[in-house]
């Protein structure tokens, strides 16, 4: 099968603030037509990263291209070529939602005889018909995101950046967002999307992790869910805090997460482990509701990776 040729490229590339660097050494390729997903802990550099492929800053090192334009030389080009939307997307709010799609036509120059016909695409696509006239200040959370991604597309990008474009959002709403995004990709449209959902990167082809400005891992999602290292058990105790006390340091048991009132412990052997789990906590009086051995998801694997890279910085 022919591998499409990346729609963006980057060697070495970096953006500093002062003396200190946001994003340092990237080296990436995304491929035409692909939906990459960024993640990583606040301040890792994922937001500078896709606002420096929007051309919205300059590159202090390294280079970058998108859709065939070098982002150092034809950052202005590109921009026609790339739709971003930000965390905080600025929708005029005492505009209407045609009145703001219009706006967002005129600064891209769009013929005027597409914009209404485009227009009406997007909102049917959006789910927004019927609210053409209502101002975008009386609408919910949702549907401002929605409407934000309209005008996003309005010029018809080839490459659509979002940063965390679903945080804040009830979960019906994220789920209907990522539809359209689903839509949107198989439609052709390039997505770079960064996300704290782990659930969401994991609709990704391939996802991306930043760590301090670096890109420490780049994968498939069911790749990266490979590497936890070890089998993952899942223990609902009747007191999370005092299992969590007994099995912290425990032999064979690599790492200990907490979710709500429940445990995720990764440990080297499932089968050797769940019957010394169980005698354990047994012996310090602590009752369990349920221990089951389960697949690892994209969050207990990116909390692994995260700690090991906090552990070699530490070391």
């Amino acid at each position: 099968m022919e591998i499409p040729d990346p729609i963006i490229r980057c060697q070495g590339l970096g953006r500093r603030f002062g003396k200190a660097w946001a994003v340092e050494g990237l080296d990436l390729e995304i491929r035409r037509g692909e939906l990459f997903g960024l993640v990583g802990p606040d301040g890792a550099g994922k937001t500078t990263t896709l606002r420096l492929f929007a051309g919205l800053l300059s590159i202090s090192e390294g280079e970058a291209w998108i859709a065939g334009y070098d982002l150092s030389r034809q950052a202005e080009a590109a921009k026609r070529k790339v739709g971003y939307m930000a965390q905080e997307f600025s929708l005029y709010g005492e505009l209407s939602v045609m009145e703001n799609l219009r706006f967002f036509a005129a600064i891209f120059d769009v013929d005027p005889q597409e914009v209404e016909l485009r227009a009406a695409d997007l909102l049917a696509f959006a789910g927004l018909e019927g609210f053409e006239g209502r101002r975008a200040v009386h609408l919910s959370g949702g549907m401002k995101k929605k409407l934000a991604l309209a005008c996003t597309l309005i010029h018809e990008p080839e490459v659509l950046l979002l940063d965390e474009p679903t945080t804040g959002v009830d979960p019906v709403s994220r789920r209907e967002f990522w539809e359209i995004l689903g839509d949107l990709n198989l439609r052709g449209t390039t997505i770079v999307v960064s996300t704290p959902y782990m659930d969401e990167a994991d609709r990704c082809m391939r996802v991306g992790l930043m760590y301090e400005g670096r890109m420490i891992i780049c994968d498939t999602p069911e790749a990266l869910r490979r590497r936890l290292p070890g089998d993952l058990l899942e223990l609902r105790p009747e007191d999370w805090r005092a299992a969590r006390r007994t099995l912290a340091g425990m032999q064979g048991v690599l790492e200990v997460q907490t979710y709500g009132e429940a445990l995720h412990l990764v440990v080297d052997d499932a089968g050797v482990r769940m019957p010394e789990i169980q005698a354990r906590l047994e012996e310090e009086g602590v009752g369990i509701r349920s221990l089951r051995q389960t697949p690892p998801r994209m969050e207990e694997a990116f909390i692994s990776l995260i700690r090991q890279m906090d552990t070699q910085k530490a070391d």
